[in-house]
């Protein structure tokens, strides 16, 4: 299969690791090509730039005299701003600083005065949290207007406090109906959360126009891999709730038998806050509002409508899709390859050709189970990615198909490694230079 590059599919944007060559198993190098944007997106060169420029200046925040906390304080709180224009939030909204979207949507949880629904379709961390008050699910149909419906039953048949929806799925990147949710959740009474981990990379969110009350994602899933995320939403639950943390930062007052709790967003961030991974994660919001929204969408589709051609053509690729309605999806690509499985395909990519692809089942096991699949392949696409990336992804997988692997792979503790491993992994430099070490 010959590659046929199209130049309206470049990358969009600069990523570290653009460059990246890795080892093959069968010896040489090659350029890394990435397809697992939708784990965790390598870093925008306005990231690392924005980073760059910080770093000379980092100290604690707040309370700091000295010129260097002053600016790392006014940079931390300015992210707020940043990432408030980035959603076009409302005046009653507060921007919270997590880990990660997993600790967003665990600290709303604490919040909730009262029931969750949510969809058999979620990613684990949009599933698992809303427990405290009660956690109902509603099975997904088989279409999006029959579960819309069941929404609608649920919702009217006990009142709930919150609908936690996906914004795009993690395992097909199938976008939910987001304005229409959220103006059914609230004629129902209910508030509506929206987990953004997957759509804020690809899509911009308006949350006053669609009028969604509460939204977390992930840094790492922004471009920003520093170890910040972001829960923003309505503020009244979150004054009202405990500290997510009980810490310095997250009080007014403390004496020896009561305390006077900060407001939020300080309320639910005690202690030493990630200073560098929010400043990255508000540098990335910079840089994707910035972008024009159509071009970004338009590069994608082509992108992920090539992959789906490509793969198509080849005997045994099977697709994963939730509903034949659905009528937008980022750039996520989920299949599986008749006769092979999906970890020993994954090793193979990495190992034959340096490419980089997600297996499993993508901590969405309802979802897989409903799809009835054990596991598949996932490729994801970003804004680093092109069309000589596609293309060469297309070809290792047709080159599988017909000749299979041209290596020995085994599976140990439920992992896929080629055997013999010949590709060394560099440990953390200590000095003199890195030392090679086997896998």
């Amino acid at each position: 299969m010959t590659a046929i590059l199209d130049q309206t599919c470049a990358p969009l944007a600069r990523v570290s690791g653009c460059d990246l060559r890795v080892p093959l198993v069968q010896g040489g190098t090659r350029v890394y090509a990435n397809f697992d944007y939708a784990a965790s997106a390598p870093a925008l060169a306005q990231v690392t730039d924005r980073l760059t420029e910080l770093l000379p200046f980092y100290a604690s925040v707040h309370r700091g005299a000295g010129y260097a906390s002053r600016i790392s304080t006014d940079c931390y709180e300015s992210s707020r701003d940043s990432v408030a224009r980035f959603l076009n939030c409302a005046d009653d909204q507060v921007v919270v600083f997590t880990r990660n979207t997993t600790d967003s949507l665990n600290l709303l949880a604490s919040c909730v005065p009262g029931d969750t629904v949510v969809l058999d379709i979620e990613h684990h961390a949009n599933f698992l949290p809303w427990t405290r008050h009660g956690r109902r699910v509603v099975p997904a149909a088989d279409t999006v207007e029959e579960t819309v419906r069941r929404v609608v039953a649920e919702l009217c048949a006990k009142p709930a406090a919150l609908l936690a929806i996906t914004g795009a799925s993690n395992v097909t990147g199938e976008v939910l109906p987001l304005e229409r949710l959220a103006t059914i959740a609230h004629q129902c009474g209910a508030r509506i959360l929206v987990d953004a981990a997957q759509l804020a990379p690809h899509r911009r969110i308006d949350l006053q126009a669609l009028d969604i009350d509460y939204l977390a994602f992930s840094g790492h899933k922004l471009y920003a891999p520093f170890g910040a995320g972001v829960l923003v939403g309505r503020r009244d639950w979150l004054d009202a709730a405990q500290p997510y943390l009980a810490g310095g930062g997250a009080v007014k007052e403390v004496g020896t038998t009561e305390t006077e709790w900060a407001c939020a967003p300080q309320r639910h961030e005690a202690g030493s806050p990630n200073v560098l991974g929010v400043a990255a994660l508000a540098a990335a919001c910079d840089a994707l509002g910035a972008l024009d929204e159509r071009t970004a969408i338009e590069h994608e589709r082509r992108l992920a409508d090539r992959l789906r051609a490509g793969l198509e053509a080849i005997a045994g690729v099977r697709f994963l899709r939730i509903w034949p309605d659905s009528a937008d999806s980022v750039g996520i690509v989920a299949f599986t390859l008749n006769g092979f499985e999906p970890g020993r395909v994954a090793a193979y990519l990495s190992a034959e050709h340096a490419i980089g692809v997600r297996d499993g089942r993508f901590c969405a096991h309802p979802l897989l189970a409903r799809l009835g699949v054990d596991g598949a392949l996932r490729a994801s696409i970003g804004l680093g990615s092109s069309a000589a990336d596609v293309d060469r992804l297309i070809e290792a997988i047709a080159t599988l198909v017909e000749r299979g692997p041209q290596w020995n792979y085994t599976r140990t503790d439920g992992q896929w490694n080629p055997a013999p491993e010949t590709r060394p992994r560099l440990a953390p430099e200590s000095g003199a230079g890195a030392a090679p070490c086997s896998f």
